[in-house]
This record gives structure tokens, C-alpha cells and sequence, in this order.
């Protein structure tokens, strides 16, 4: 293993690994990625991977459009990941329901499919008829859905795994296991020390999720990144029990291949406790039957739990490093860093490269909140 290189990234979720394979792809840089754990372990394994470009993000702004943005680019990148990696990240492109329980949430979701149809956006509204003929075992008590078309959804382990592989296929290096402990800032380039000694890079990517604002004070930047604990269960079918993703008041259902159903995901902000709880799991399982009751009839598979990066305003960090320009962030993606995956590692690549302008991502500028401190 080298020791010197021109781009580390410091953290192997779907950020980081997308970060790698965009620039293996896309540049003559070497790429070395170290992670803490295992390649994927955190929130990327433990997201249920809807691509709710429009189910999640209800206003116009810099992460609607993002959001879409990269949506798009998940048909191309399917076939282009399976190629390289051999691995398939099982995109299914079948659409994505939002239920409403009553009149009141039915008007609001009218509401949303207006805003979603001005801005261009395919947005149908299902009366409650329409939606059972679409879901044959949806509740009959329902009063109806907004049917989102574009909105698909992805096997996310198998998406940062597909990252990763194609990443190392085209030449970079990956070390799991591998915490960064600190930094040090010499002529030959930085250093990021770790358990295996210290590596040098040109330039150096902070992707760690949930940690990346502990890192970021490591270099003297207040970049708030906060846990938001979300549980999540799966439980597996003779026959699939819905084909689109549906989101409810309550939870979540993604339909997976061979019957498989992920349904999520409570929301504990602050907390880095790991336990899946019973009442977390009785109130998924609760709202799940509401919407589809056959749900009851569904066997248990495991519950698990993921730690969500959430910033103070909903948008990522993006940017370089006020200080050092050769260091940069990419964190913070809330509950899209599998959507937003795609377009994260396309334009870190490019603004790394130099191919894209930083003025270009202002509103994710990781010094805002220092900024905004300064200005009080």
C-alpha cells in the first residue's frame, strides 16, 4: 500500500465510494478511501434506498433541483455500475405512492402535486378506487394518494457496494477497518493519521457521515452534523403485497426482490444509541398495517438501526475547506444520500478536478454556519 496520494477520502459509505469511482472514472487521479468500519456499514446499509426526489422534498430550492438531478442519472448509472463492478444495484423505476388518511392530508397532497406539476414535475392524484386499483392490497379506509412516476428506488447496500468495487476495479485503493484519528499538514501534502500509519494526500475528502463534523473540528471548522436515529425492520412474502414504494403519515414500505418488504423508520434526533426498540418496531409495524393490512400476514426477517447526518438546514456540506483549499467536505445528505449519491460524487469530482467553480455550490458551503456566527 502507498503511502502518498493525490485524493484520500475519509469515510466508505455511498458519499465516499461514489466520490472514488467518479474520480477513478473521470480523472487520472490515485484514490485512496479509509473507513472506520466496513465499506458501507452505516446509513448506507441501513437506508430502504427510495429515490424521493419529489415524495421527500416539498419546495423550491438548491436541493430540489439537486435532488432531481441526480434522480436522472440513476438509469445510466445501473447499467454502468453492473458493467464495471458486476454488481446490480437492483434499480426499479415503478414509481412512488403518498397515502393520505383523510380529507385534510388529501388536500395537502393535492396541494403538493400542484407545486410538483409547476415546476415540471409528473404528479397524478389517486382517489381511493384508483388506488386500490393501482395496489389491489392497499386499505380500503385510505382516502387516496399522490402517485410520484419519476420517484424509483435502488438496493442501497448493493449501491455503495457497487460504488465501491467499480472504484477499485478502475484502480483505487480501499482500506476498511482504518479510523482517522488526526491530521497533520506537511510540504509533501496532508496527512491523515490512522492505526496503519500516516497517509499523504494532495488533496483530502471528508465523507464520514455523522462524524464528518468531529473531523471538521479537527481542522478548526465548526461544521455541525448531527444523529438522527432511524429503525427500520423487513419482513419477507410468498407474493410481493404492493409493487411501488409507499409512504405513509407513519412509515414507509419498499418493496425488494423475492417478496422481501423494508419498512421504516422511526426518527431519534441526537442519540448514537444503536438498540432497536420495541416500541420503535411496534409503531412501524402499527402504521405499516394501516396502510396494507395484509402486512400482519408478512414472516419476520430482522429489525436493524442507522444513524442519519443531519445539518442544521436540511442541506448538505459541499465545498472546500475555508482555510486549506486542498481539503474538502461531501456530508450531511440527511435521508437522500442514496439519491444524492450520484451527483455528490459527479461534482466533488468536478470541483476537485477543477471543472467545476465553487461559487457553483454556495448554498452548501461547509463555513456557513461560521459565517452566520460572524454575522450575529
Amino acid at each position: 500500500m502507498r503511502k502518498h496520494y493525490d485524493v484520500i477520502i475519509v469515510g466508505g459509505g455511498v458519499i465516499g465510494s461514489s466520490i472514488a469511482y467518479f474520480l477513478r472514472r473521470h480523472t487520472p487521479y490515485t484514490v485512496l478511501v479509509l473507513e472506520r468500519n466496513k465499506i458501507g456499514s452505516e446509513a448506507s446499509s441501513a437506508a430502504a434506498g427510495m429515490l424521493g426526489a419529489q415524495a421527500e422534498i416539498h419546495e423550491a430550492g438548491p436541493m430540489y433541483k439537486m435532488a432531481r438531478q441526480s434522480r436522472e442519472l440513476f438509469p445510466d448509472l445501473s447499467h454502468e455500475l453492473k458493467e464495471i463492478s458486476g454488481v446490480d444495484m437492483e434499480w426499479v423505476d415503478k414509481g412512488l405512492l403518498k397515502t393520505a388518511k383523510d380529507g385534510a392530508e388529501a388536500e395537502r397532497l393535492k396541494e403538493l402535486a400542484a407545486f410538483h406539476r409547476v415546476n415540471g414535475q409528473p404528479a397524478e392524484w389517486m382517489d381511493a378506487d384508483e388506488l386500490r386499483k393501482k395496489e389491489p392490497n392497499i386499505s380500503t379506509k385510505l382516502a387516496g394518494g399522490l402517485f410520484l412516476p419519476r420517484d424509483g428506488q435502488v438496493n442501497a447496500p448493493k449501491l455503495t457496494q457497487a460504488y465501491a468495487q467499480a472504484a477499485v476495479k478502475l484502480g483505487a485503493d480501499f482500506m476498511e477497518y482504518t479510523e482517522a484519528a488526526g491530521f497533520e499538514f506537511a510540504e509533501m501534502g496532508t496527512g491523515v493519521q490512522t492505526s496503519a500509519g500516516t497517509f499523504y494526500g494532495e488533496k483530502l475528502v471528508l465523507a464520514s457521515g455523522v462524524w464528518t463534523g468531529r473531523l471538521a473540528a479537527q481542522t478548526g471548522l465548526h461544521m455541525p452534523v448531527f444523529p438522527v436515529k432511524g429503525e427500520c425492520l423487513s419482513l419477507n412474502f410468498m407474493e410481493p403485497v404492493i409493487t411501488a414504494s409507499i409512504i405513509s403519515e407513519d412509515c414507509y414500505l419498499v418493496p425488494k426482490q423475492g417478496g422481501r418488504l423494508v419498512i421504516g423508520a422511526t426518527m431519534h434526533t441526537g442519540t448514537y444509541d444503536r438498540k432497536v426498540t420495541a416500541e420503535g418496531i411496534q409503531q412501524l409495524l402499527e402504521g405499516a398495517i394501516k396502510v396494507v393490512p395484509g402486512i400482519r400476514n408478512g414472516e419476520w426477517e430482522k429489525a436493524w438501526s442507522g444513524f442519519r447526518p443531519q445539518t442544521p438546514d436540511g442541506l448538505p456540506y459541499m465545498g472546500k475547506h475555508p482555510r486549506y483549499p486542498n481539503i474538502y467536505f461531501a456530508a450531511g445528505h440527511f435521508r437522500n444520500g442514496i439519491l444524492l449519491s450520484p451527483i455528490t460524487g459527479q461534482w466533488m469530482t468536478e470541483l476537485i478536478c477543477g471543472r467545476k467553480e465553487e461559487q457553483s455550490l454556495c448554498e452548501f458551503a461547509p463555513e456557513r454556519f461560521v459565517l452566520e456566527q460572524m454575522k450575529g
